[in-house]
């Protein structure tokens, strides 16, 4: 498996969202290649189909996918059980990478 985190730099979330993925990864026991994938401007994020720093897609699949009609840099957030994050939980990555790999 492969799983790229999506980030821009000056992104206050990018690092503790990395720090989740690889601890979700180690509780599930799945073993994934990242990549760390800086995005650095908006045409980019159109390539990238960028949905927010952090984000994570696996096989090109974004785990929390949205449509949009346009990719810019921002910030994303995420709906935890305890309100707005910059950074989806352990467990909400446990169970995407579980969802993922059945």
């Amino acid at each position: 498996m492969q799983i790229d985190l999506l980030y821009f730099d000056g992104c206050p979330s990018w690092k503790r969202a990395l720090e989740n993925l690889r601890a979700a990864l180690l509780a599930e026991a799945l073993e994934a290649d990242i990549h760390l994938v800086r995005v650095d401007d908006d045409d980019e994020a159109n390539r990238h189909k960028f949905l927010g720093s952090p984000s994570f897609q696996v096989n090109g699949v974004d785990l929390w996918y949205e449509e949009r009609q346009q990719y810019d840099l921002s910030c994303r957030v995420y709906a935890t059980p305890q309100g707005l994050r910059g950074t989806p939980s352990q467990e909400m990555l446990r169970e995407k990478l579980r969802a993922m790999h059945s």
